[in-house]
């Protein structure tokens, strides 16, 4: 079938066209004035050539973590294919999607920028399966819940005590892609105070984690791209992987392949949003978004991680690391890899902090360092814990 492509009304491609040339462009974005950090820092403070969310998104390229992205899992594990997503490429997709759609809205492209480069940065090895897998681990050691998107306002508000943004902050605590709205209303936020504990309630209640909405327009754009981003991306790895082919994929309205999907959403939520206080799309195109992620989560998702056999595998050494790391911690074990590999590295950060990073709870600091991990640096490590044990996993190489 040929692809697609929705283009914008003449009404609103007119209206946006006159709004630029008079410029009387829609004053919905977040004004970089009402910027709030936890600390008013003399090297936060704006400057003609650097204003105040390129920090944000300098210290997020920066922060050591942002490297890992590169070998993180987006979907499928264990293959050697250097043809499937990474997180890294993942995050790139949602800050371009959604700076595409912040252009046109005349939102705070900056802002936007921070949000979608920092929202994956806590993200655990081995993609949903592994953070299903280290939130179970946790919640028997704490009764308290991991989190992606909670833990990566950890990253860079306390493993890496950045100074970043509240608005930064917020917008990638609510970015949760795994609830799709048609409407999307920010929801105003004035303190930390009140972050903070919106924050501590996702630990405690793991639902709360995915009903929390921006505060931002912002915030709002990526979290809707976080979706977009995946929706067809996936399906070209599905089908890169021989596990099912892009022509299988439903069509009930926004297209079945990755560029289709893309440029008609996004053609879609402009359509709809322009000059809004809110971001939405029409009542078709959510129907069928939701609908293409029904069949992406029948035909990819449910079948990615039986792929590996993950459960089998990663999530019993998942919980041998687990352990082993906290008794080391326990016992004041220093050639341990949880001194020498993590809290030795992050104290390399010359950024101050209020109480030295090894005093956190010991539990708390073995999930730093197993949600920190690459897939390959979790395999590898649990190979020098645990050289005699029959766990092991297996990759698909490129030939197989």
């Amino acid at each position: 079938m040929q692809p697609k492509y929705e283009i914008l009304s003449e009404e609103i491609s007119r209206k946006i066209r006159e709004d630029r040339e008079n410029r009387t462009l829609p004053k919905v974005g977040f004004d970089s004035n009402n910027i709030i950090r936890r600390i008013a820092s003399p090297r936060d403070k704006a400057s003609i050539w650097r204003p105040p969310f390129m920090h944000d998104i300098d210290k997020i390229l920066h922060c050591p973590y942002y490297n890992r992205y590169t070998d993180k899992t987006q979907v499928f594990s264990l293959i050697k294919n250097d043809d499937i997503t990474r997180r890294s490429l993942h995050v790139q997709l949602v800050s371009r999607i959604a700076r595409t759609i912040g252009a046109a809205l005349n939102l705070n492209l900056d802002l936007i920028e921070a949000i979608a480069l920092g929202h994956d940065i806590g993200h655990p090895p081995f993609a949903h399966s592994g953070e299903s897998f280290l939130n179970e681990i946790y919640f028997q050691h704490t009764g308290r819940h991991f989190c992606h998107n909670v833990h990566s306002i950890r990253v860079l508000d306390k493993i890496f005590p950045f100074n970043i943004s509240l608005q930064t902050l917020d917008g990638i605590a609510c970015h949760n892609g795994e609830v799709e709205l048609e409407e999307y209303h920010p929801v105003p936020l004035k303190s930390f105070e009140e972050f903070d504990e919106m924050i501590e309630h996702c630990y405690t209640d793991r639902a709360f984690a995915n009903r929390i909405l921006p505060s931002t327009l912002e915030g709002c754009v990526v979290r809707i791209s976080d979706i977009i981003a995946y929706l067809g991306k996936d399906r070209q790895d599905a089908a890169r992987v021989n596990l099912v082919e892009e022509e299988e994929f439903i069509n009930e309205g926004i297209g079945s392949i990755n560029a289709e999907i893309i440029n008609n959403l996004v053609v879609n939520i402009i359509e709809n949003s322009y000059g809004k206080p809110y971001i939405k799309t029409d009542t078709l195109h959510f129907k069928a978004l939701k609908s293409a992620k029904k069949d992406n989560y029948a035909k990819i998702y449910e079948n990615a991680a039986t792929m590996t056999k993950l459960g089998m595998t990663v999530k019993p050494m998942m919980a041998e690391i687990y352990d082993q790391l906290l008794d080391d911690l326990k016992n004041g074990n220093k050639k341990s890899p949880i001194f020498t590999q993590h809290i030795d590295y992050v104290n390399q950060t010359h950024y101050p902090r209020q109480t030295p990073y090894e005093a956190t709870d010991p539990d708390q600091l073995v999930v730093d360092f197993i949600a920190s991990m690459t897939d390959d640096y979790f395999i590898e490590l649990y190979r020098y814990l645990f050289p005699d044990s029959p766990l092991k996993v297996e990759y698909k190489g490129y030939f197989d």
